[in-house]
Order: structure tokens, then sequence, then C-alpha cells
């Protein structure tokens, strides 16, 4: 979602759309910094990080056709969109949604007072309390716009407002992504069948403030190939919360999350990046989830998220022609985790649990 590093690639946070989330004082065009093609589904392409060489990239997409070759699971298909749905007109909308200006990422970090840390604290909490019922309702026979009625009135009926819904024209109030959708999944019609997984992503904006999280969930029976998957995507970002603190490097971050990825042969996506959260839904710092040079440290009181997406196979993301879901070019299985934390004296709290 940002496009402001002296390094390549040039990348986006975790929610991200045609040409939405540039800085909104950006003279560039994501389609400068992508490559479209016209076909149905198009490939973001990128010039890979100076880390990621192509050695590597030719190993991993060796060992994906192998990979893909064993798997007899369908390929992920768009369903049918229901209409957006309605919020009160007492619930506060967030700035973007009044606006119509393409929304930006914030150039400022969210550092908070003690006010704005107990706002996070609340937000935070009711992410994690409507992502935690969101997640009673997977199971086989339920559809992914199921789970965001579910979701929308949840959040509605805690005066919140679910902060997807509209975001630079996302029509929907949760992700849904399923199987090898690695992000922004538009929950639809689809049915989930057995031995999918689901990501299910949740943000609401309360009070003034957004909190941001996402869990990937097991759907009836899974393999132990996904389970491992889920598994280890997990760790990836328990690790890295575990190093947060005033004055770490952000780098450490991808370091920690691409070293466990590496001895468990998952591949990390790196078009998609953690993000500072607050009052505004994107702002910096832009969180690196692979190994990088780049600068940066923590700030005490500092909010953003972490959120890895690891794959079984291909690392190269095919985004459809919705603008928004964003699968493997392979149809591998992705997998993700989130948490919004906030940096404090003793190391990180993590404000996205029950």
């Amino acid at each position: 979602m940002v496009a402001g590093s002296s390094i390549q690639p040039r990348l986006i946070s975790s929610f991200m759309g045609d040409v939405r989330f540039l800085p909104s004082n950006s003279t560039h065009s994501i389609r400068r910094l992508f490559n479209y093609n016209s076909e149905r589904r198009r490939c973001v392409s990128m010039q890979m990080s100076r880390t990621f060489s192509g050695l590597t990239d030719l190993l991993f997409n060796r060992r994906n056709e192998e990979e893909s070759s064993e798997n007899k699971r369908k390929r992920l298909m768009p369903g049918k969109v229901s209409p957006r749905r309605p919020v009160p007109s007492q619930i506060p909308l967030p700035p973007y949604i009044k606006s119509r200006k393409p929304p930006g990422i914030g150039s400022k970090p969210e550092i908070h007072d003690e006010k704005g840390i107990e706002c996070m604290r609340a937000s935070g909490k009711l992410a994690a309390q409507v992502l935690q019922y969101a997640g009673t309702l997977v199971k086989p026979g339920i559809t992914t716009d199921e789970i965001d009625q579910a979701v929308h009135q949840m959040i509605i009926d805690n005066g919140a407002y679910p902060s997807p819904l509209g975001y630079g024209g996302f029509p929907k109030s949760v992700c849904t992504s399923v199987n090898e959708c690695i992000c922004h999944g538009i929950p639809d019609s689809r049915v989930l069948e057995d031995g999918d997984i689901v990501n299910i992503d949740v943000t609401v904006y309360l009070n003034g403030y957004h909190g941001d999280t996402s869990v990937t969930y097991f759907v009836g029976e899974v393999d132990e190939k996904a389970r491992n998957l889920v598994k280890v995507t997990k760790e990836c970002l328990d690790k890295a919360i575990s190093i947060c603190a005033p004055g770490v490097e952000l780098k450490r971050i991808g370091k920690k999350i691409h070293d466990h990825a590496d001895e468990h042969r998952y591949g990390v996506v790196q078009q998609f990046v953690g993000h500072g959260v607050g009052r505004t839904f994107h702002s910096e710092p832009v969180v690196l989830h692979y190994r990088n040079n780049e600068r940066g440290r923590m700030v005490l009181n500092q909010t953003f998220t972490i959120e890895p997406m690891l794959t079984i196979g291909s690392i190269k993301p095919i985004m459809w022609d919705d603008n928004w879901t964003v699968v493997t070019e392979d149809g591998s299985l992705s997998a993700q985790f989130e948490h919004t934390i906030l940096i404090t004296k003793d190391g990180a709290e993590i404000l996205t649990q029950c």
C-alpha cells in the first residue's frame, strides 16, 4: 500500500485495490509500479528485492510445480456478490467514506497518548470479539456472504463501522480469503467446502480508531499440508511479535518471519505488508514480512499491524478483475494471521485478542 522506500519492490499494504493506496500526495500511478496484462485475471508483477534472488525464485517455483501436480483441489472461482449492506445513520463514519478522494496511506506513524491507547484497546478488543464470533460460523455449507452479514451486524450492533466497507470501493464489511486466495477476498455466494481453509480479516472503526486482525480457519476436516501451513504462519506472527519493543529495528520482523518460513520450506508473499493503524486505517510504518534492509525503529506507544502471508507454492500473486481478490499464481494454498500491536516499555501488547 505504499510507494516510498529506497529499495525495490514498491509495496502495497495488505489491503489494496487498483489505484487506491498510494500516498494521497503521490503523483505515481499503481499501474506504473505494477504491470497488468489484459487477461481475465491479471498478474501483479514486480522487480524483486536484491534480498530475493532469481535462484531462490526458481527453486520455489520448481517446487511449486511439483506441489501443484499433486493437488486435486478445484481452483477458486468468483461467486455472486450481494448488494452493499446499510449502516445506521447514527454510527460515525471514517473520513474516507465521506471524501471523494482515493484514500492514501498516512505519512505519520500512529503514536498515542493515554486516551488514544484506551481507544485503541477498545477497537482492538471489539475486532477480536467479532473475529472470534466469525470463526464459530466457519463450517462446510456456509457462504462467505453469510459470514459477512453476521460480521456486519455484530459490528454495527456495537456502534462501530466495518472499516473495509467502501474503502477505495471495497464492497463488503470483511475480507474472506479461501484456499489459494492470499488476501482481500470479497465475500460472495461461494459455499465453504470440507477441507477448505479461510482467512477472515476484520477491521472495526470505533470511537475514531481502527482495530485490525485476521485468522485463518479450518473448514471441516483439513489435510495435514494445510494444517501445517496454517500452524507455521501463526508461529511466524507470534515470533515476530515476541521481538517487538521500543528501539527495535522494524526489519527484524521480516527476518524473524522469513527465517521461520524457510525452515519449513514455505514462501513469504512480499507484495503485501503490515502498516501503522489507529486514527488512520493505513499509515507509516510499512512493515515488511521478509528479509530487508529498510530503516526504521519501533517507538513507544506506537501501533501497527504484523500480518504475514505464507504459501505452500508460488509467492507470485494474481489479481482478479474485481481489482481486489489476490490469489497464488499456481493455485497453491496461502495462509495469513494478523494482530494490531501496541509498543510498550516492556515489549508489545497485542490489542486484538479477547
